[in-house]
């Protein structure tokens, strides 16, 4: 009989990394036959985004979710946030609190970092599961170069930012509710699931004080290392979750590049947006599933 979806969030816990507190939470029983899943939440989010993915598939999986340093309940230093931080930061964590190979689930930016791991770090990762993945791929035959004007936009928006009043103005604006609910409804297919415990769970840690800090620092740095040379390193089996109505990503396109370089993967498209696990997780949770039981 299926497990009822839960809307609350689980309980959770800290560990200490390089001296700051990073909040995870842990489900389910470790089993010999089968790796431990560790979920990885998009920009903006945290552990919360999984709550409705962490208690059904934990039923038969033991399963982690941790918020990235900078999101969350985690804490929030002066650093400068890139991909290679928080590769580094799922790395240890894997080695030191999970200590065995794990099938990493990432969302959006969450699954830029996972697909960072699992080629820089494949030792860590059993597989890899990406929804509606972010990461820059090298265009090699017919590279697009930025305009004039859009050079001088993004100096614009770059110098805005590193500006501490410019960003504080920018960031007190991105971070009303209004705007987090607006952006969510234009994410979303089904706008049912724009709730206002979701708006809330985005919400509240952007009040953390250095919120607005890390926000500057992420748009602020250089993108890292290219999703194909990414996934040229890669070693473990890889599935592709993909909401077709995401406006920000180009599902068909984009998987037809990840096609390109890793042809054995496996790949659904669902009538969902950026965030399918959250917006319809009875299906996403039954690929999960599926695919674990044959490849985690």
């Amino acid at each position: 009989m299926p497990i009822a979806i839960s809307t609350q969030p689980l309980l959770g816990q800290y560990w200490q990394w390089r001296g700051e507190q990073i909040y995870y939470v842990q489900a389910g029983t470790a089993r010999a036959d089968r790796s431990p899943l560790l979920l990885i939440h998009g920009f903006g989010a945290s552990t919360d985004h999984w709550r409705k993915n962490i208690s059904e598939l934990s039923q038969e999986f033991q399963v982690w979710a941790i918020d990235l340093v900078g999101f969350g309940r985690a804490a929030k230093p002066a650093w400068n946030y890139s991909a290679d931080l928080w590769r580094e930061q799922l790395h240890d964590f894997i080695t030191q609190v999970i200590n065995k190979p794990v099938v990493l689930a990432g969302n959006s930016l969450g699954g830029y970092a996972a697909l960072c791991v699992a080629a820089q770090h494949p030792e860590t990762a059993a597989g890899l599961i990406l929804l509606n993945s972010a990461g820059p791929f090298t265009d090699s035959t017919h590279p697009k170069q930025p305009s004039q004007v859009q050079k001088a936009v993004n100096r614009g928006i770059t110098s805005v930012l590193r500006h501490p009043i410019g960003n504080s103005l920018l960031y007190k604006f991105v971070q009303r509710k209004t705007f987090i609910r607006n952006t969510l409804k234009k994410v979303y297919v089904d706008q049912t699931a724009v709730t206002e415990q979701l708006i809330e769970e985005i919400y509240r840690p952007s009040c953390d004080p250095g919120a607005p800090q890390v926000f500057a620092s992420v748009f602020s740095n250089q993108q890292g290392e290219k999703v194909d040379i990414l996934l040229g390193k890669m070693q473990c089996p890889l599935l592709m979750i993909w909401g077709e109505g995401d406006p920000w990503i180009d599902a068909r396109q984009r998987g037809a590049k990840f096609r390109d370089y890793c042809p054995q993967l496996q790949e659904h498209y669902l009538q969902a947006g950026h965030c399918p696990h959250d917006e319809i997780p009875t299906q996403v949770n039954a690929i999960i599933h599926n695919w674990l039981v044959r490849f985690g």
